[in-house]
């Protein structure tokens, strides 16, 4: 893949990344779950769970938030004839480079590591 190609989609990440579409509501709770530790941003570009058995309300969101990055991750990858792989990794990579200091990031190896 080309070096434009690629920085193209990172910029449509980047631009999905701030006009998403998700909820008002549903960011609220994503900034409230990810502030209590509950869930964290993992390499491959979606959102995990950090703790051990987690209440059903979390991992409701964590399901429903991953459905709509898998969805938009498959219109990029359409819209720049790549691989839905390729896309997960670079958001995965802006995600983790993006969170905040004190919030969880899941290292290549698996582990949740505090930022």
């Amino acid at each position: 893949m080309t070096r434009t190609v690629t920085a193209r989609i990172f910029s449509l990440i980047v631009l999905l990344a701030a006009l998403a579409g998700w909820s008002v509501a549903s960011a609220l709770e994503l900034e409230e779950a990810k502030t209590r530790g509950l869930v964290g941003e993992r390499p491959d570009g979606y959102l995990g769970v950090v703790i051990d058995n987690p209440p059903p309300d979390v991992s409701d969101l964590v399901r429903e938030i991953n459905r709509k990055r898998r969805e938009k991750y498959e219109e990029i990858a359409a819209r720049n004839d790549t691989s839905v792989t390729v896309v997960q990794q670079l958001a995965g990579k802006k995600a983790i480079e993006k969170t905040p200091g004190g919030m969880f990031v899941q290292v290549p190896e698996g582990t949740w590591i505090r930022k």
